[in-house]
């Protein structure tokens, strides 16, 4: 006899919460996250389908194997986890549960997801972030991306909150660590399509790159002209 795990069908898809690190494409176009464990070396989009990490021919999930995206119920149970050093750049993912899932006592194991929010920590100043600056690290075709400030960005490849939440689509919002949201389509009133907490972020990314190339600038007067060389 086999035993069958038992069957739900809710009216409305499941929640969860996850944490991830969020990256950006080569070429700027795209946005993603990278998962912080099992299949951290796949990055993934908004709206994504899970596949076997190991390989295998069977859908995701498979009751015999432990592939599939992964998340908890319980907000704080996630939050929690963003304590550790090793995942203390990650970002907080509130998601949507698509398809076929099974229930764990701590959360889902499922086949597909819609990331709905994401929620940006602080700086590593302390500050509210800004932007998402390269972190130093990636995956082929991917930059890996950590939470800056205004004045910690410096020359860094970045982009602004609103930006990744555009590059991202499907409706995703980023939310900074103090509670300023930033929604993908900006504020009603706001111009260009953008709301006032989108065009602040940019005036302080732009402002933050402009006191680098100054300083650059300085340092350059000040060895005068020529580099100090002699022809």
């Amino acid at each position: 006899m086999r035993l069958r795990l038992p069957e739900e069908r809710p009216a409305e898809p499941p929640t969860g919460y996850k944490i991830a690190h969020p990256v950006l494409s080569q070429d700027g176009t795209r946005a993603g996250f990278t998962g912080v464990s099992l299949g951290g070396a796949l990055p993934y989009g908004v709206l994504a389908d899970a596949s076997c990490v190991y390989g295998l021919r069977h859908r995701a999930p498979h009751r015999r194997c432990d592939c599939g995206f992964h998340c908890v119920h319980d907000r704080a149970t996630a939050e929690g986890l963003l304590c550790t050093a090793e995942h203390r750049a990650a970002v907080l993912l509130d998601v949507t549960v698509l398809g076929a899932y099974i229930r764990f006592e701590l959360g889902f194991r499922y086949a597909r997801q819609r990331v709905r929010v994401a929620t940006v920590g602080p700086c590593a100043c302390g500050a509210v972030a800004a932007v998402l600056a390269d972190a130093g690290w990636g995956r082929p075709g991917w930059r890996g991306l950590a939470a800056a400030c205004a004045g910690c960005v410096r020359g860094r490849t970045s982009v602004s909150l609103a930006g990744f939440a555009r590059l991202g689509g499907d409706g995703l919002r980023v939310v900074a660590g103090s509670g300023a949201a930033a929604p993908v389509g900006g504020l009603p009133g706001g111009v260009g399509g953008l709301g006032v907490p989108e065009l602040v972020a940019e005036a302080a990314l732009l402002q933050a790159r402009l006191d680098w190339f100054q300083g650059q600038l300085a340092r350059l007067d000040e060895r005068g002209p020529g580099n100090g060389l002699k022809g």
